[in-house]
Order: structure tokens, then sequence, then C-alpha cells
């Protein structure tokens, strides 16, 4: 099967996949790639295959030198572009699926070359931004008396203060009106809560306010995989609660860093969007 897959390929007249030695000794990047693709692409690359991590490759103008010593030539099954993605698919028992990603880094062409177990735990180009969340120069969030280890929204025009809020561990006021909330959860306490139903009732609780969602520090990915239950049962769980609570969003974050970023901009834009007119409603009862 593998020698007819190779004899194949190369009848479809596919180019193979090249790996020299970089001839400029003045290079960061010891390495020239060629991909198959638009008419030979050329890249220096930092290593000759990204094994740990991500691979940072540079785009090289005039095409693939004739003077260079070639360390590695393989054969290829497909070389095709999606998008801002180029996937690469040699032909060879292992080390044989990567991908290079174009991105801009600092208003320059950037391509990192990554095979699926990096990209798991990197996001080429992906960057928690600065901007204020809702164009709010200041922003005050309560936190939860409960809650453990809080988010510190560092770097952000926010002050917090301690509070015994009725649903949600991080929220918004006008004076004692909670005018948006968001429940965090960890991956495991997000999946225990699920399971043993305590969920439900907090969903129905937040439901009661104008703004409410439930953030989760994991992958949606990971109500697929569990080891304790059937595959899909917590899947089945998750569209059942957003269902029967449509108004609380669950929201997947990946990891602690993106959902307190995430919290940061809801509450931000829901105090932006609903806290001026029950302020001004205070106002005017006040007046």
């Amino acid at each position: 099967m593998l020698v007819a897959a190779r004899w194949i390929g190369h009848n479809c007249g596919v180019d193979p996949f090249l790996i020299a030695e970089n001839p400029d000794p003045d290079s960061s990047l010891p390495y020239l790639l060629r991909l198959p693709i638009e008419g030979g692409l050329v890249l220096k690359a930092k290593e000759r295959w990204p094994r740990g991590s991500r691979v940072y490759c540079h785009r090289v103008e005039g095409g693939w030198p004739d003077d260079v010593e070639v360390v590695e030539e393989v054969p290829v099954k497909l070389c095709r572009r999606r998008g801002s993605a180029i996937d690469l698919v040699l032909d060879r028992r292992s080390n044989q699926r990567s991908q290079f990603v174009f991105t801009t880094l600092k208003g320059r062409e950037a391509i990192f070359w990554q095979t699926p177990k990096a990209a798991k735990g990197a996001r080429p180009g992906v960057r928690v931004p600065k901007r204020r969340a809702a164009g709010l120069t200041q922003l005050a969030i309560v936190i939860d008396t409960r809650e453990r280890y809080p988010y510190r929204f560092a770097n952000r025009s926010v002050t917090t203060s301690r509070f015994g809020l009725p649903a949600g561990d991080y929220a918004v006021m006008v004076g004692d009106v909670v005018v948006a909330s968001v429940e965090r959860k960890t991956g495991d306490d997000f999946r225990t809560s699920l399971t043993d139903g305590s969920l439900a009732f907090l969903m129905a609780e937040l439901s009661t306010l104008p703004a409410a969602a439930v953030v989760v520090e994991d992958r949606y990915s990971s109500m697929l995989r569990s080891e304790h239950v059937q595959p899909g049962w917590l899947a089945e769980l998750v569209a059942r609660i957003q269902v029967r609570h449509p108004s609380v969003p669950v929201v997947f974050c990946e990891n602690r860093k993106f959902a307190e970023e995430w919290t940061y901009r809801f509450l931000g834009t829901a105090y932006a969007e609903l806290g001026v007119p029950i302020r001004d409603g205070l106002t005017d009862e006040g007046g």
C-alpha cells in the first residue's frame, strides 16, 4: 500500500518537499524549505521539522538557489493552500502532517510552521488586546466574596471590590442593582456542576438578570472526551441547559487568560449598554 501510494504520487507530477542548508552564513535561520506550491514556495526556517513547538519561517525572494546542499527530499501526498494556511502531508511513516500559517506581526508578514501537536498549545497571532472594553476609561467590577483566586484584571482600567453576589462570581452594579454577572468555571468544576444538576439552578437564577453568562476556562472539545461518562452525554447536557436558558450563554474560552479577557469585555459592554438607563432612572427618582 505504501509503495503504491508513493508511485501514484510521483506519477501525478507532485514535486518533493526539499530541505537544504541555508547558504547564507549570516542568517539566523539555517535551513531552506521548498514547498511544491505556487511555482515552488521557498522559505527560510529555524528547524528542519517542528517537533516540540512552532518553527518560525521567512519567505525567500528569488526562488530556490542552485548551489545548495539538499539534506532531505520527501515525497508529497498533499500540499494545498487553505485561506491563510498551507497544509503539507508527506509520504512517510512519521512526521508527515504539518501546516504553515501566514499571519502579521507588527505590520510584517510572519510564517509559523507547526504540527497538530504544536497547534494545540499555540495560536499564532493570538494576543490579549489592550483596547478598553466598550471604550470605558474606568470600570468597577464587584467580585463575589466566595470567589477564591479571583481574576486580577491586570493592566486594565478596573477597580475591584468584594460583595456577596446573589448569583455569579463577577458583576457590574449601579447602586445596589446588578446590571450583569458572570459565573466563572474551570473545566472540572463545570463538568461537575453540569452532572450533579447544580448548574441548572444557577442558570435559572442568572437568567433573571439583565445580562449574564457562564465562562468556562476550557475548550468545548473537553465535553466530548470525558473519561468517566458516556461520550456525548456532557455535550447533550450543555445543549439542554442552553435551550432551557437561552438568555445565559455558556462561553468556552480555552484557558484562564482568555476567560478573564472575555469577562472584562462582557461586563464592560453590559455596563455601557445597560447601566446608563438604570443609572439615569435612579438619578431621576432621586431628584
